[in-house]
């Protein structure tokens, strides 16, 4: 290395600390998804983002999601993928192929990515310890030839009704890396899958957590002319939701944001998963690579 690449990175150093010494001992919840779940190269960076922040002294909890795994493995045996509002109809065989590929799969895979860099991580779907309890979600639609709305059943498709954060604290306080699956379970004993921005945001409440990550594949909230808009506050998304800025499949994301900074946490941020490092980037540097949303 030479001492003009040698001096950048002491720059960088430089200007992390002040933002480590900020996050020293504090809980950060983040929701892995997308692109930086699925590109090798994205997958090792977030790794590596993960075990650096265990290392310093913040505690990184990740909730990731699986769409595209389940849909890729019902493929394979023979089942149709059917949605509804963007919502997966999960029927009891399609369960079943849910916790085995989030529960088993998936998360086991980013354990072991974690461990792989020097990070001791420990995987959890929302049944151990009695983390998430869950009901059933059924959604209302309407329209002029019903005199009452159409309740559609989506099966195992479920919302979060509380979260006990003991298990988490316990790892929080250890060495380990929380990886948690959104399933949980219901007062009837069944299985209930669970949207992952929900349960990301949901576990930042309860857990009282700094800061809620959500990576995504877009660069953030956009404006009409492409910029990325940050350092939003409730009021600025209630308008851009309702001149219709925020729609389609960004309203969930930023619903869960709202309600966990609405809850207590510090500060929510949409980012940019395709970005190498951006983890860290939105964490430590002055530049962020994404939305920032406050109370």
């Amino acid at each position: 290395m030479d001492k003009k690449s040698a001096q950048n990175v002491a720059n960088v150093l430089s200007e992390a600390l002040p933002y480590i010494q900020r996050l020293h001992n504090k809980t950060i919840v983040i929701k892995y998804g997308g692109n930086a779940m699925t590109d090798e190269k994205l997958k090792n960076g977030f790794a590596r983002d993960i075990v650096l922040l265990k290392q310093v002294g913040v505690n990184p909890v990740v909730v990731h999601g699986g769409g595209p795994q389940i849909g890729q493995l019902l493929e394979r045996i023979g089942k149709k993928s059917r949605f509804i509002d963007g919502m997966r109809v999960t029927d009891r065989e399609t369960m079943d192929v849910v916790e085995m590929v989030l529960g088993g799969l998936v998360n086991k895979s980013i354990v072991s990515l974690i461990s792989h860099n020097g990070g001791n991580a420990v995987g959890l779907t929302g049944k151990d310890g009695g983390l998430i309890r869950a009901r059933k979600m059924k959604i209302e639609h309407s329209s002029p030839e019903l005199d009452v709305p159409e309740i559609i059943d989506l099966g195992h498709v479920g919302e979060v009704t509380s979260i006990d954060p003991t298990i988490v604290d316990t790892l929080d306080l250890g060495s380990f890396i929380p990886v948690i699956a959104p399933i949980g379970v219901g007062k009837d004993q069944m299985s209930y899958n669970i949207n992952a921005d929900l349960v990301a945001g949901k576990l930042a409440s309860v857990l009282g957590a700094e800061k809620l990550i959500l990576l995504t594949n877009t660069a953030g909230i956009l404006d009409e002319d492409g910029n990325v808009l940050t350092g939003l506050k409730t009021t600025d998304i209630d308008k851009l939701t309702a001149d219709g800025t925020i729609h389609g499949g960004m309203l969930p994301k930023v619903n869960s944001a709202l309600d966990a900074v609405k809850s207590g946490v510090k500060t929510s941020h949409i980012i940019d998963g395709r970005v190498e490092h951006a983890v860290l980037l939105e964490l430590l540097t002055d530049e962020g690579v994404g939305t920032l949303i406050k109370g």
